[in-house]
C-alpha cells in the first residue's frame, strides 16, 4: 500500500450536493489512477450556503458560505483536502490555504432552459428568468430590459424543479454541471460568450490544501492540468483586480489563441442590466496573471466607484 505522511486514507472534503460529488469522486479517482494502491474516501461537509437556501448570497456572506465549514475541518485535520468548483471559490482563499490542483475544464458557457422558450431572445415581454446569480441577472436584462429576474437557490434539481412548477419561465445553469450530472438534454440552448459572459472559473474544478502540506502536493500533481491553470489564473486575476465580490456582476473567460497566446474576455456591469462594461485583450500565455491584472483594473477605471457602491 502506497504510504504518505498524512496516513492513509486521504480524506476528501466535500459539499453533499450531486455535482459536488462527482466532482469529488473525479479528483478520487484521479489520485487512484496515478498511485496505486493509495486509499481515498469522501467526507461529505454541509456548509452554510447549503443550509441557507432562501436568500441571495449576497445577502448572507458571499461565496465564503460554501467554503468556511470545510477550510475548518481541514484545520482540525478531519479532512486532507477538499473539492471545489473554482466559480465558487473566493478571490482571496483564507491564509494558509492554496489551490494546488485544478482539474481539465469543461465547457465554461451558459446554458437556458426555457419552458415555452428554446433562447432568451425567444421570452416573450414580461417572463419571468429565475436565478441567483447577479452576473446573469444584469446580462439577461441588459438583453432583455423587458424580462422580470427572480432569485431561486437551490442546487442543480431544485432549479429545474422551480422551473417545472412555475416558478419561473426560464432559468441559466452552468453546461458544464449539467454534462457532468448527465443532464444536458435539460437544455434548450447553449447561449454564445457574446451573449452571457461566464462566470470566473466556471467549468473548472479545484482542489485545495493547507499550503504547508508538500506530501500531498506531490500525490495531486499528476491531476493538475496546465493549460486550464492557466485560463484560471487569469479570470481569477481579473477578480481580483476588480475587487470582486458575488455583491458586483462580473464575468471572464480567458481562451488560447494559438500555443503561447491567450485571449482574455472581462465584464462588469450595474445590476439592473443598464451599464455594462466589458473589454478584450490578448498576451502571451507566461503573462496570464499580469494580462488579468491589467484588464481588471481598466475595467475598473471604465465603471468608476459608483458602479460598485451601487
Amino acid at each position: 500500500m502506497a504510504q504518505n505522511s498524512i496516513g492513509d486514507p486521504i480524506r476528501i472534503g466535500t459539499r453533499g450536493s450531486p455535482l459536488a460529488l462527482i466532482q469529488a469522486n473525479q479528483v478520487r479517482d484521479g489520485l487512484l489512477a496515478a498511485h496505486e494502491g493509495l486509499e481515498v474516501e469522501i467526507v461529505v461537509i454541509r456548509t452554510s450556503g447549503d443550509r441557507i437556501q432562501d436568500r441571495p448570497l449576497a445577502d448572507v456572506g458571499g461565496k465564503g458560505l460554501f467554503t468556511k465549514e470545510i477550510e475548518e475541518a481541514m484545520l482540525d485535520n478531519r479532512i486532507d483536502l477538499a473539492v471545489h468548483s473554482m466559480k465558487d471559490v473566493e478571490t482571496w482563499l483564507s491564509d494558509g490555504f492554496v489551490i494546488d490542483a485544478i482539474l481539465e475544464r469543461a465547457d465554461p458557457r451558459d446554458g437556458f432552459i426555457g419552458r415555452d422558450a428554446a433562447r432568451l431572445a425567444d421570452l416573450p415581454a414580461g417572463a419571468v428568468v429565475g436565478t441567483s446569480s447577479m452576473r446573469r441577472q444584469s446580462q439577461v436584462l441588459a438583453a432583455r430590459p423587458d424580462v422580470r429576474v427572480e432569485s431561486i437557490r437551490g442546487n442543480v434539481e431544485t432549479r429545474l424543479a422551480k422551473l417545472a412548477d412555475g416558478e419561473c419561465d426560464a432559468t441559466l445553469l452552468a453546461v458544464s454541471g449539467l454534462v457532468r450530472l448527465g443532464k444536458v438534454d435539460v437544455l434548450t440552448s447553449i447561449m454564445d460568450v457574446d451573449e452571457m459572459l461566464p462566470a470566473v472559473a466556471q467549468g473548472a474544478v479545484g482542489v485545495e490544501i493547507r499550503e504547508s502540506d508538500d506530501s500531498l502536493r506531490r500525490l495531486l500533481a499528476p491531476l493538475n492540468h496546465a493549460d486550464t491553470a492557466v485560463r484560471v489564473g487569469a479570470e481569477r486575476a481579473v477578480l481580483a483586480a476588480l475587487d470582486g465580490s458575488c455583491r458586483t456582476p462580473i464575468g471572464a473567460l480567458a481562451e488560447f489563441d494559438g500555443p503561447d497566446a491567450l485571449t482574455l474576455t472581462g465584464l462588469v456591469a450595474s445590476l439592473d442590466g443598464k451599464t455594462v462594461h466589458r473589454r478584450c485583450e490578448r498576451g502571451a500565455r507566461i503573462d496570464a496573471i499580469m494580462l488579468g491584472t491589467e484588464l481588471g483594473a481598466a475595467l475598473k477605471a471604465d465603471a468608476g466607484p459608483n458602479l460598485f457602491t451601487a
